[in-house]
């Protein structure tokens, strides 16, 4: 994920200590890469981004993947629902798809991507403040997303270990376990449904969630949660192990798991330096494609976690190709007719 953090939010769904395993050989350049040498830059290294290089590059596209290093969720001990390779650590998946791409020719630059300009056929990303700079045909913005998380001590501290917010990406890890939902809007109460489907004990604290109404009572009660409605005052975490629920007045609650909802922040800036705009939805930010991966701004395409915020690593990366292959086929109707016309040209 290649924009730089702005603002004091946790920038990683489950930790962002970069981490060697996932660098690979990755090329140092200074110079500038000529636009003629380059077809396709994709801003972002991670599952979405790899996979639109590799769509890309087993269709002979020159491509360059810009990457920090920080993958979203570098501090997670597996990654799950990944057919296939279910619990491999996310950094070890990273760097396998690395070397699957320099393996078919896609050159991959370590660095933060600091700004991005031009049109359709000739855009510039600058790398680093500009000691860098890439010139490419088409850009793929992989650059995922930053997770707003609750101003709640203890939060950030167990983020990705022990307080969660996807039960598919981590709820058989924390089943038949004492579970706690930190409400913060509306769907606190979705949540509870779904982790309740992995635990018998589950307790809602309404936190800053909307007061149920009767028939929400009623569901709540059926399924047998509890619900505490004093505000939470912080979590009590042992490393990144919460044990308990401590709220106004002191009462603390035992809990082994804590579940909480995120605002999703995709990464929108270069797409806005592009001329682009951020779409705002209930759950955070975006970028609005296609589901190819193909924005309002000619010649620039998403994919992952930019376009598609809940999107688990999977899905990325299905994204990821979906993005490759669009793009390739975009850059083959321009070659065309660029060879009809030069054809009519010579004749």
């Amino acid at each position: 994920m290649t924009i730089p953090q702005t603002h004091d939010r946790l920038n990683s769904d489950f930790g962002l200590a970069p981490s060697t395993a996932a660098q690979g050989d990755a090329v140092d350049d200074t110079a500038d890469v000529g636009v003629d040498a380059v077809d396709v830059v994709v801003v972002g290294g991670g599952a979405a981004g790899l996979a639109t290089a590799v769509a890309l590059a087993r269709s002979r596209r020159n491509v360059i993947v810009v990457d920090a290093g920080q993958p979203r969720n570098a501090g997670a001990d597996g990654a799950h629902n990944v057919l296939g390779q279910e619990g491999v650590p996310p950094l070890e998946l990273l760097a396998r798809g690395r070397a699957e791409a320099e393996g078919y020719g896609v050159r991959i630059l370590n660095g933060v991507v600091t700004g991005a300009s031009g049109v359709v056929d000739d855009f510039t990303v600058e790398i680093d403040g500009g000691e860098t700079r890439v010139r490419a045909r088409r850009v793929v913005l992989a650059t995922g997303l930053v997770d707003d998380l609750p101003d709640v001590p203890g939060v950030r501290e167990a983020w990705g270990r022990s307080v969660l917010h996807c039960p598919f990406c981590h709820g058989w890890e924390v089943r038949d376990q004492r579970i706690a939902v930190l409400g913060r809007n509306e769907g606190a109460l979705h949540q509870v449904m779904l982790f309740r489907q992995l635990s018998d004990d589950v307790t809602l604290f309404l936190h800053d969630a909307p007061e149920p109404n009767d028939e929400q009572w009623e569901q709540l009660a059926a399924l047998g949660v509890r619900v505490v409605t004093p505000r939470v005052q912080r979590l009590v975490v042992d490393g990144s192990q919460v044990r308990a629920v401590e709220v106004e007045g002191g009462r603390s609650f035992d809990v082994d798991a804590v579940v909480v909802a995120p605002r999703f922040l995709a990464r929108t800036e270069l797409y806005e330096a592009l001329g682009g705009q951020r779409m705002l939805t209930p759950f955070g930010q975006q970028v609005d494609a296609d589901p190819r991966g193909a924005t309002a701004v000619p010649g620039v395409y998403v994919a992952g976690n930019t376009g598609q915020p809940m999107a688990m690593i999977a899905v990325a990366a299905g994204s990821g190709l979906m993005a490759g292959a669009a793009v390739h086929g975009d850059l083959a109707a321009a070659d065309l007719a660029r060879a009809v016309e030069e054809r009519r040209r010579a004749a």
